[in-house]
């Protein structure tokens, strides 16, 4: 089932992200969604939950303050409706922002790749990570404090110590640079291996419990949910650079 609510006090996409945390935290929660503009929240929860939990659930934020949503009229018929039923997306319409970027990197990977003397695989997957984490940084810089909002709800580091969220995407833009002037390529991969093996733990655990909160990897500027492709994004980070460490 899901319900509406009203809540005050929320003002940035860092709000958002804290009551889309705090709220799927409560048992029985499945997802909570923010929409910012109507200052309303939609949860979807497996067995009714008061109000006053839902309320409860923000108390260490008194400036956020949970009510039921006011129905509103519908313009066909007069009567009142609670909430507003959306058409659901395509799979392609919900990740087209990962598929574009995806294609483009990899269509000037395979560019950079193809040589007179043929296809230099490990130079491809070289320049795919540094277009990877150059891109994906470059989105996190465009809302720092919004990613690290969004990074603590799941990261296994952020949410004990919310400072990793910033240190990441930092860490991803040097990473993207070590990678574009092929800097210390064996201490370069080790570093990713290392550093997308503890990233991959707080998005398997998210998924596997069937948790639907927005991913971080773009930052705070496309509303993506978790999913598997999540984890095809990290995994696929993880196996580059070992086969690139195995190369070497």
């Amino acid at each position: 089932m899901k319900h509406t609510y009203s809540v005050t006090g929320m003002t940035c996409d860092g709000c958002r992200y804290k009551v889309e945390h705090l709220l799927s935290e409560i048992d029985h929660v499945k997802a909570a969604t923010v929409d910012l503009d109507k200052g309303q929240v939609n949860v979807e929860m497996d067995e009714h939950i008061p109000t006053s939990t839902l309320q409860n659930a923000l108390k260490s934020y008194p400036k956020y303050q949970l009510t039921d949503a006011a129905p509103v009229a519908s313009a066909i018929s007069g009567d009142y409706v609670a909430e507003t039923i959306e058409a659901p997306r395509s799979w392609f319409e919900t990740y087209k922002p990962i598929v574009l970027i995806f294609a483009y990197i990899l269509t000037v990977s395979v560019i950079a790749g193809s040589t007179v003397i043929g296809f230099d695989e490990l130079l491809a997957m070289r320049v795919f990570m540094a277009g990877f984490f150059l891109v994906f940084s470059f989105f996190k810089m465009l809302n720092l404090d919004g990613f690290a909002d969004s990074y603590a709800m799941y990261d296994v580091v952020a949410r004990r110590f919310k400072s990793w969220g910033y240190l990441y995407a930092l860490l991803e833009l040097a990473l993207g640079i070590a990678y574009a002037t092929n800097f210390n390529p064996v201490l370069t991969n080790i570093v990713t291996l290392v550093v997308m093996s503890v990233s991959i733990l707080g998005v398997l655990q998210t998924v596997l419990n069937k948790k639907v909160i927005q991913c971080a990897c773009l930052g705070a500027v496309f509303n993506l949910p978790m999913s598997t492709v999540t984890i095809v994004e990290d995994g696929l980070m993880i196996i580059m650079s070992a086969l690139m460490l195995a190369a070497m």
